[in-house]
């Protein structure tokens, strides 16, 4: 009699079909590399300079690993997860956690005080500044930093810390791969008394309520 017709039919896993495994356990890149132990269980990151990636489009996040694989960006954790997950297994995260909504709470992690300079953060983002040739973050990143396109990322639900820390690495070449060094050339043209203001505005908005430790007159 034979035991063919016994043998249980393979069963799909739907965790390797939406990235959830390489997300909760590492995958083939094993625990250590797991991506919620950083980014959280709902992609949110840890508001200080773990970024958000729930919600991000995926064709974002897939280039990201590969940057982070070959060396264009450098990060020791990332670069070891990603040089040990293979084209399938970064797509796979990727769209994972792009189908994930962005968390709501991501405001309160905030941690960084508020500065009198926010208007020059504001107008550096909405306008640029001509007289240096450097066009506005909105023109790219969107009016209320949602992102413009698919190359463009959201800038939504960072934080301030992070969002200087991404500046510096542009500005000082230690973070490429954007088409036509566009960051690069633009982060170059920011003046470092600058930086902190973008960021804060970048990461707060104008409004003083939002922002921890606004001074009374600020703005």
């Amino acid at each position: 009699m034979s035991l063919v017709s016994c043998s249980p039919a393979p069963v799909e896993n739907p965790l390797d079909d939406t990235g959830e495994l390489i997300a909760l356990s590492g995958g083939n890149a094993g625990p250590q590399a797991a991506c919620h132990t950083c980014h959280g269980l709902n992609g949110g990151g840890d508001g200080v300079l773990v970024p958000r990636i729930a919600g991000m489009d995926s064709g974002y996040l897939v280039r990201q690993l590969g940057f982070f694989a070959d060396g264009q960006r450098s990060h020791p954790q990332m670069s070891w997860l990603a040089g040990r997950l293979d084209t399938g297994e970064r797509l796979a995260v990727s769209a994972y956690y792009a189908a994930m909504e962005m968390p709501t709470d991501l405001e309160s992690k905030t941690a960084l005080d508020a500065s009198c300079d926010a208007p020059s953060g504001q107008r550096i983002y909405h306008n640029g500044a001509p007289e240096r040739a450097l066009a506005s973050c909105a023109s790219c990143h969107g009016t209320n930093g949602e992102g413009v396109g698919a190359g463009n990322p959201s800038l939504l639900g960072q934080s301030a810390a992070y969002h200087e820390e991404q500046l510096r690495r542009w500005r000082n070449g230690k973070r490429y791969g954007d088409p036509l060094n566009v960051m690069h050339e633009a982060a170059s043209k920011v003046r470092e008394d600058e930086l902190s203001p973008l960021a804060e505005y970048i990461a707060y908005g104008p409004e003083p309520p939002r922002r921890r430790g606004s001074q009374e007159g600020c703005l």
